[in-house]
């Protein structure tokens, strides 16, 4: 099937109860292809009600998708895994028409989100609780983890596919029923993970999608049957998230903002740290909540590292991703892209130098949402640049004269997701990821984004939360422990003791 018989269209609605569902709230909006600017499709906005039609249908089916037993669980997350390998590179043409992503990139994420369907598939091994036995006379103590029930994602548009998975895959094999609200502007890849888990054998209310607005995610928010959220986005969304659903008595995992700081030792390989940073900053457009954004430069290796990097992005084909050529796609929406550029002009205005100027690249003679790698020099604290989320192809450098000057920049920022560090010193790397209140740390690895078996988050303002997503602190949020204390004494000695309980 092509990616136009699956979006072109025509309305894209939600999934509840196992099949698509048309929306009576008379609210939709556009879905527009970032590299042409041209309409691709509608999408419908849920009312509060047809919220609660999905919220309904996943209790209905909690009841039974609980008590389904973990070897059945496992065995459809193994169907899952392989539906989403034979059909990853339709998933991948639906990602760069809606997200504008390049073919190779959004194949990139789809392997990224099958990590954590593949840790899944290993469900039964993780939900293993704990045995002591004779703790007092004839007294044995066991702890077992048991699932919320109904529990609800919030994804972002970035990774229309990944995001998803990160969620969906432990909460369900935990044995909850899932409800996904996608980003509006990116929803087919959604809809096409729940057809594809219907396939895997993923029981009707088990996944449920709701497409909509803020309509949809209040109601979620404040729905007493929605036991757990888990969000990724801006910071001030995230906060947001957390506040009222914390307030709603939900348990809450929300994933803010960044600005990560690529720490360059004097002594670092320049060609491989230029590689490092031109990959991490302008991949995606520079649209990754993980992407370097600023690269802090300690003495003398500002200037060939500079020049190292003017010539590779020299050698950057942006353009449509659905051309294999191209390397780098555009953002979001017009509004974004020239958001992004206007920072651009308040380097500029604010002191510092531009080497690169993204809006001189040719992709911006294209009628889509395109903005070349863009590069500002001599940026500082107090500047524009330096002080918000891009979010976009803008990478800083900050000069700095020594590692303590540095790593203060980076324990100063209210964002602790992600940093690197480039050297060739094992002394000076240990100790930076000892001294770094940053929660994700790569060691010459630009972009540090753990493994499926390891789990994402941050420090700071980066998270809101006590656990981090997927891997094995997904598990942890998606369950709960409880502990039995068990015993099968004799009738004839049973006494009355008013005592407190003793070994």
């Amino acid at each position: 099937m092509s990616v136009t018989e699956v979006v072109a269209p025509q309305v894209i609605t939600h999934w509840i109860n196992g099949k698509s569902v048309a929306s009576s709230s008379g609210r939709s909006g556009v879905v527009t292809n970032p590299a042409t600017g041209q309409r691709v499709a509608e999408v419908s906005f849920a009312s509060a009600g047809e919220v609660d039609e999905a919220v309904a249908a996943a209790k209905a089916a909690s009841v039974e998708w609980r008590a389904t037993p973990l070897s059945r669980r496992a065995e459809i997350m193994f169907r899952l895994r392989s539906l989403i390998v034979d059909n990853r590179q339709r998933l991948a043409e639906i990602i760069s028409l809606e997200n504008g992503k390049t073919i190779a990139d959004a194949l990139g994420e789809v392997a990224r989100g099958l990590e954590n369907v593949e840790f899944a598939c290993g469900i039964p091994n993780l939900l293993k609780g704990g045995y002591s036995e004779q703790v007092s006379r004839g007294v044995d103590i066991y702890q077992i983890k048991q699932p919320l029930g109904v529990v609800a994602g919030i994804t972002p548009f970035n990774f229309p596919a990944m995001v998803p998975l990160w969620m969906l895959s432990n909460a369900i094999a935990c044995g909850n029923t899932f409800l996904l609200k996608p980003s509006e502007k990116v929803p087919s890849a959604s809809i096409l993970i729940s057809a594809l888990a219907k396939e895997a054998g993923v029981p009707d209310g088990v996944l449920n999608l709701i497409q909509g607005d803020k309509v949809a995610v209040s109601r979620l928010l404040e729905h007493p049957d929605v036991k757990a959220i888990s969000f990724v986005g801006s910071t001030p969304v995230a906060r947001y998230i957390y506040e009222t659903a914390t307030r709603n008595g939900k348990r809450v995992q929300a994933l803010g903002g960044a600005k990560n700081h690529m720490l360059v030792l004097p002594d670092a390989d320049i060609s491989m740290t230029a590689d490092a940073a031109v990959s991490a900053g302008y991949g995606a457009a520079g649209e990754r909540c993980m992407a370097i954004s600023v690269v802090l430069a300690v003495g003398s290796v500002a200037d060939p590292l500079i020049e190292a990097i003017r010539e590779r992005v020299a050698k950057i084909k942006v353009g449509p991703g659905s051309d294999i050529t191209n390397e780098m796609g555009p953002l979001i929406s017009r509004e974004h892209r020239d958001r992004v550029a206007s920072y651009l002009d308040s380097a500029i205005a604010e002191g510092a130098t531009l080497p690169i100027d993204g809006r001189l690249d040719p992709a911006m003679k294209h009628d889509g949402y395109f903005l070349g790698p863009s590069l500002i020099d001599n940026a500082r604290p107090g500047m524009q640049c330096y002080d918000h989320e891009i979010f976009g192809p803008v990478l800083s450098v900050v000069r700095v004269n020594s590692y303590a000057e540095a790593l203060q920049l980076i324990n100063d920022n209210p964002f602790g997701n992600g940093t690197a560090i480039f050297t060739q010193n094992g002394g000076a790397a240990r100790q930076f990821q000892f001294d770094v209140e940053v929660g994700m740390v790569g060691i010459n690895v630009p972009i540090p984004v753990p493994v499926s078996y390891y789990s994402f988050g941050g420090w700071k303002s980066s998270l809101f939360g006590d656990l981090h997503m997927y891997g094995p602190e997904g598990v942890q949020f998606y369950t709960r422990s409880k502990v039995v204390t068990s015993r099968w004494p004799d009738p004839a000695s049973s006494k009355v003791d008013l005592g407190f309980p003793q070994v």
